[in-house]
């Protein structure tokens, strides 16, 4: 639909269809909407629900429970990632976990996969469904913020002796203690290269605040994973968590 201004500031993601022309019950937002955001009858707000697009929306009904909208216009978005990036990382202290997932979202992580390692802070893996809600709601609000219109993945957390690559996908493991062990980028790029059609699906594997003991990497490259560096300096697990996934996304997206 031309003419039509995308001036709205603020992005939802709805998970119901959304269609050019239709009312939208928006009544989970409506606090937000009018006590946060302070937000009016005939202001326009983003919807997004994950199928590539976005929608121009005026909201009709506005009350501090209730809220709806007629959406206006859909436009394509192109910042969803073009690679399949999943995201394994050694459970970490609450905040440090919390931080990876807003910002490994941002930086376009298709998936995350907690993982549960002889050293993480968190065990067991139980222990951390309890988060879920909460992370999940990160991953929806970093999505929103971003641009993106598909919330990444979220496992269940599982051992670091049950992981194995699903289908298609290559394995990286960022260790720090790598010997002769190429960078993760030319590491990636040597797979993109030997890509013949599709390119493959990535998985990166970042340890915790401990790092990863040599029985525990043996064990992983024995099914398939690959070692790789970050470079000459030691870093903290959400750092090197973040690095990974921006040198992936440059190298390969």
């Amino acid at each position: 639909m031309k003419n039509v201004a995308w001036t709205a500031r603020h992005r939802f993601f709805l998970d119901a269809p959304l269609r050019v022309g239709d009312a939208c019950c928006l009544d989970p937002l409506a606090h937000q909407l009018v006590a946060v955001l302070r937000l009016a009858l005939q202001d326009t707000v983003v919807l997004v629900n994950g199928d590539g697009f976005e929608y121009c929306t005026v909201l009709t009904t506005l009350t501090p429970r209730q809220a709806s909208g007629q959406i206006t216009a859909t436009r394509p978005v192109y910042t969803d990632p073009r690679i399949h990036l999943t995201l394994y990382q050694c459970t970490l202290k609450q905040d440090k976990f919390e931080w990876v997932l807003q910002k490994g979202t941002e930086l376009g992580a298709s998936r995350f996969a907690p993982v549960v390692s002889r050293r993480s802070v968190v065990r067991p893996a139980a222990a951390l469904r309890t988060k879920y809600t909460r992370w999940r709601a990160i991953l929806r609000e970093a999505t929103e913020q971003c641009g993106r219109t598909r919330p990444p993945m979220l496992d269940e957390a599982s051992e670091w002796s049950e992981l194995s690559l699903p289908p298609e996908t290559h394995g990286f493991i960022a260790w720090e203690a790598a010997e002769e062990a190429p960078s993760l980028g030319d590491a990636a790029a040597a797979v993109m290269a030997a890509a013949s059609a599709q390119p493959p699906r990535l998985a990166l594997l970042v340890g915790p605040e401990g790092g990863l003991t040599q029985d525990e990497v043996n064990h992983l490259v024995a099914r398939g994973w690959q070692v790789v560096t970050l470079g000459p300096r030691i870093l903290r697990a959400e750092t090197a968590a973040l690095a990974g996934i921006a040198v992936l996304m440059e190298r390969c997206e």
